[in-house]
């Protein structure tokens, strides 16, 4: 008896998980979709490494007056693709990613140019 009880109670930890588990795993043939980051998660990370970068210092204001822009004018491409027609295809959702890359490059290089100062 105690044995079917067991056995029970791990039958049931093991249906519970289950859902977890396929809900984890990428769907066949849509691997690189699913790993593709939320735009507004990647936006509020980069907004916060401009405002970390301009209290920090690393960022002065002409660096952070473009970098912002550059944000700015990517927000409102992204804005304009979820407005057209089919909505975000998965070829404007690389775009996006590719020009996120390298806005987030470009933060990083101006945080550590030091501004021209010498040390």
């Amino acid at each position: 008896m105690k044995k079917f009880t067991l056995m029970l109670a791990g039958l049931g930890i093991a249906a519970a998980t289950l859902p977890a588990t396929v809900s984890a795993a990428p769907a066949p043939g849509y691997a690189s979709v699913q790993a593709w980051q939320n735009i507004n998660a990647r936006q509020q990370r980069l907004e916060t490494r401009i405002n970390q970068g301009i209290r920090s210092g690393a960022l002065s204001r002409a660096e952070a007056t473009r970098v912002r822009n550059e944000f700015r004018a990517l927000s409102r491409l992204e804005t304009q693709y979820r407005n057209s027609r089919p909505g975000l295809t998965v070829a404007e959702r690389r775009d996006l990613d590719r020009r996120f890359d390298a806005l987030s490059a470009r933060i990083r290089t101006e945080k550590q140019d030091r501004n021209n100062r010498r040390r």
